[in-house]
């Protein structure tokens, strides 16, 4: 079999963790990229008949992996962190928060609040090793865009859509956001094909939730998805206010629901998806309905079904539902949290003491979120032939000392703040925490001047 003709990057000396079919790892690997893909991996001995790279990266004493994936995230809301928690300091928070406080504060940003509010967040995302994200849909969705691609990361962005304002106890949803049916239907289908042709960031379809959208905006958008060949991102099984609302107005659960509708498919990524009935979890494994657990919330909703979607073959991924409601957009600490989650939840009520092990829950990180995007034949493993999506995690700091198993280590030890380098679509985007692709003391003098002005709007849009 005949190498590479050519080298632009060479990551020589690390343990490599694949992540692929095989859970492959190779200790003391060398990775070569060219042209946005990895072309050969194998032991760094053997990688001296590689042509000579164009640049050379020292990677003893890290671990090689592929970049995390985010499968929902707000990126609007990323000026939101901490908010709330201040408020709860002030008086009790109304629920749901997503109707009371997130869809509010969305609703006053201008383009460019949310095209800072992406350079925050994804910049925030490279430094904790996530290189692709899905957005979960909001305002001004062209400027999370521009972000991404500014930025070097890979994702899809998708708009807020909302084309009825009957919420829950009243009106859900700011007017500025709430569509006619139509607009709903052409400005998603206008956004994907604006971005549909750019490398890295690709825009989606949305629904914000059955809700606030109408079943001639839900049934019309999946014909479109289909059309299209893209996703639809969504919220659903989100809380019992939603199962509530779907039983008195359809008689059947929100899955259910839109199982009626025949919108149900490959097409549908479905975040949160917590309080699901026996029955409506056949339905995603019927269907390959894609879903994400997002575990710093979810077990406030009630007890996630993720081990049992997992190994009856749901593509579902993780997410940290943004940094106003996790507080981190770190998917390794995603990943511990739904550790312990799940020991909690299904592990004690089974007398099984490791329900989902940290190994287990890396791969849904990686290989789970990629499949949930539906580019698992792209990212989400190190592999020759996929893009060349991989982080740099040091593997030699203190609370590391004493393991050897780069697998262990990465899985159960390593957080966000362990990642060194970070390699996109072949391009290094950060290196030795340096993000190279923007200027982030610019970014942080542009947000100590508008984040301001910004939250007087809102505390007085909330008070």
């Amino acid at each position: 079999m005949h190498g590479p003709a050519s080298v632009d990057i060479l990551l020589r000396g690390c343990d490599a963790v694949t992540m692929n079919d095989g859970g492959t790892v190779i200790p003391d690997a060398s990775i070569a990229i060219s042209g946005g893909r990895i072309v050969w991996i194998g032991p760094s001995a053997d990688a001296n008949s590689l042509p000579e790279a164009t640049n050379v990266i020292d990677a003893a004493g890290h671990i090689a992996l592929p970049g995390m994936v985010d499968a929902h995230v707000h990126t609007a809301q990323q000026l939101l962190r901490g908010k709330l928690a201040e408020l709860s300091r002030k008086g009790p928070l109304r629920n749901p928060p997503w109707k009371n406080y997130y869809v509010p504060f969305e609703g006053l940003l201008e383009p460019e609040d949310v095209y800072l509010s992406g350079l925050v967040a994804y910049t925030n995302m490279l430094m904790v090793g996530t290189t692709c994200f899905a957005e979960a849909g909001g305002p001004h969705p062209d400027e999370m865009a521009r972000a991404a691609v500014d930025v070097g990361i890979r994702g899809f962005v998708s708009l807020s859509t909302v084309d009825q304002n009957t919420g829950v106890a009243g009106r859900a949803v700011p007017d500025s956001m709430v569509m006619s049916t139509q607009q709903a239907y052409d400005r998603n289908v206008a956004l994907v094909k604006r971005w549909r042709n750019e490398e890295r960031v690709k825009a989606w379809l949305s629904l914000r939730q059955i809700i606030v959208c109408s079943p001639e905006l839900i049934t019309s958008l999946s014909d479109a998805a289909k059309d299209m060949g893209v996703k639809i991102h969504t919220h659903l099984a989100e809380g019992t206010y939603e199962v509530d609302y779907a039983l008195e107005h359809f008689g059947k659960r929100p899955t259910e629901y839109l199982d009626d509708l025949g919108v149900l498919g490959r097409h549908l990524h479905c975040a949160h998806s917590v309080i699901l009935s026996p029955n409506e979890v056949d339905l995603y494994v019927k269907h390959r309905v894609s879903a994400c657990h997002c575990a710093f919330g979810n077990y406030g909703i009630g007890i996630p079904r993720l081990q049992e979607m997992w190994r009856r073959g749901v593509d579902i991924g993780l997410g940290t539902d943004g940094a106003a409601s996790a507080g981190t957009l770190d998917v390794f600490q995603v990943a511990h949290v739904a550790r312990v989650g799940q020991q909690a939840s299904v592990g004690h009520q089974f007398h099984t003491r490791v329900p989902m092990s940290a190994e287990e829950l890396l791969r849904i990180a990686t290989r789970g979120g990629a499949r949930a995007l539906g580019i698992d034949d792209q990212i989400g493993s190190i592999e020759v032939g996929k893009r060349a999506d991989v982080i740099l995690v040091r593997a030699t700091d203190p609370d590391q000392i004493g393991a050897l198993d780069p697998l262990f280590i990465a899985s159960t030890v390593v957080v966000g703040r362990d990642v060194r380098t970070v390699i996109v679509d072949g391009r290094i985007v950060m290196k030795d925490r340096e993000i190279l692709t923007v200027d982030i003391e610019r970014i942080r003098d542009r947000l100590v001047k508008r984040r301001p002005e910004i939250m007087a709007r809102f505390d007085a849009l909330v008070a």
